[in-house]
């Protein structure tokens, strides 16, 4: 049996891919830019003994590394949800 979703049964899906697709290239450029930024402002500030900015700083780069992780791993997950699917 071969069962895959009618992408083609909705109306507009084609212009939804695309637009998703950009916001995801968004959140990841985004993300990877505050990443570096935090990065650099956890290194300045640890060096020159502000703890509370440090903390901030390290607080913003593991959030900016989770939301690249998710917009990145959301994209896999759903294409191997589409393949398990199939297989059903």
């Amino acid at each position: 049996m071969d069962v895959f979703p009618d992408f083609g049964g909705v109306g507009g899906a084609g212009g939804l891919t695309a637009v998703i697709g950009a916001l995801l290239t968004f959140v990841l450029i985004i993300a990877v830019l505050m990443l570096i930024i935090c990065g650099v402002t956890w290194a300045i500030a640890t060096a020159n003994g502000h703890h509370g900015a440090a903390s901030k700083a390290r607080i913003g780069a593991w959030t900016a590394l989770g939301a690249a992780v998710l917009a990145g791993g959301a994209v896999t997950w759903v294409n191997w949800l589409i393949n398990l699917g199939s297989t059903l």
